[in-house]
């Protein structure tokens, strides 16, 4: 799969109901993507933002969407993508622990979905993932997703991280 089949997979995904929220994830991926480019993200950490639930787009059946997605993208991108992918929903779970304003701040949706994923970490999980290389990177895709949820706002045509998708790649 090339980068073009990439994007019209997230294209595909036009009209899909991102989980509960207001938004497709079609527009939940660019509207991440966009919120990385604003912050001044470098091309890897734009390119984790827009393809952060691949999972959900490839069908992860049983296997979480996180791991099924990391594991999709760590054959076709670099590890500074796959890895905060990978790790975006312990990042969910760590800052809900470490930060309760955070946690007050979690769609209705995103709250439900935390129970599923395991709640609050306990001090060996919180330990483990503060170790890991790419857990900063994975604390800043999560504030992006979470932000990334708003109804109709303007985004970029997918086309147009194409450049920084291919900049990545393997």
């Amino acid at each position: 799969m090339n980068i073009q089949d990439i994007i019209e997979l997230l294209d595909s995904r036009a009209g899909a109901s991102y989980l509960g929220e207001a938004v497709t994830q079609r527009e939940h991926a660019l509207q991440a993507a966009q919120l990385a480019v604003t912050d001044g993200a470098d091309d890897s950490l734009v390119a984790a933002a827009l393809l952060h639930d691949a999972g959900y787009w490839i069908g992860c059946g049983d296997i979480p969407h996180e791991q099924a997605g990391g594991d999709w993208l760590a054959q076709r991108f670099v590890p500074e993508v796959s890895e905060p992918v990978r790790l975006h929903v312990a990042a969910k779970r760590y800052l809900c622990t470490v930060d309760p304003a955070y946690a007050s701040g979690l769609s209705r949706a995103s709250v439900l979905s935390m129970e599923i994923q395991g709640g609050f970490m306990n001090a060996d999980e919180r330990r483990l993932f503060e170790w890991n290389r790419f857990h900063q990177d994975a604390v800043r895709l999560r504030r992006w997703d979470d932000r990334a949820k708003v109804p109709d706002a303007a985004v970029k045509d997918p086309r147009e991280y194409g450049v920084i998708l291919h900049r990545v790649s393997r």
